[in-house]
């Protein structure tokens, strides 16, 4: 009897990230100067972000659950928006009592590059439930304007015209 199972490459791609992090973290703790459990908890990682756009504003909103609210840094300059900041491991317990170590540990730096569109004083942040927002407001001439389209033939249209000119 043939067995057949379905190839989901999503998977495989997920298991070769996990096992390149964990083949990273081994290096780490191998040729770092530093005690292993050290190099565990001071790796730098990249939290998640989701970017929309609507006529008004660019949105971000980034996972940062775990991180304080002033260990976060949010900058501008020039037409690079720069989000820093640092997750710090527990202090209550000592590392030699942990077992595992999944969660990352360290500083953060996220930038990205803003379009033309944005006006730089015109920017907000908020922090609520481990997720980061930043509103970027758009320049106003760079907001969508409306044109009204009357319905009708051209003539229908002159005659309208020529009747409210007499």
């Amino acid at each position: 009897m043939t067995l057949m199972t379905r190839w989901e490459p999503v998977r495989e791609f997920s298991g070769l990230q996990d096992r390149m992090n964990r083949m990273n973290r081994l290096f780490r703790e191998s040729f770092s100067p530093e005690s292993p459990e050290e190099a565990l908890t001071t790796t730098s990682f990249a939290p998640p972000v989701d970017i929309y756009e609507d006529e008004h504003t660019i949105t971000l909103k980034m996972e940062v659950p775990g991180i304080d609210e002033k260990d976060i840094d949010v900058r501008i300059e020039g037409n690079t928006l720069s989000v820093h900041g640092e997750r710090k491991l527990e202090t209550d317990e000592k590392e030699e009592n942990y077992r595992r170590i999944e969660r990352q540990y360290g500083s953060f730096t996220r930038s990205f590059t803003l379009p033309s569109s944005v006006d730089p004083t015109q920017v907000s942040a908020h922090y609520d439930k481990g997720v980061l927002k930043v509103n970027l407001a758009k320049k106003a001439e760079a907001k969508p304007k409306q044109i009204k389209v009357n319905v009708g033939s051209e003539k229908a249209l002159e005659a309208k015209v020529h009747s409210k000119a007499a």
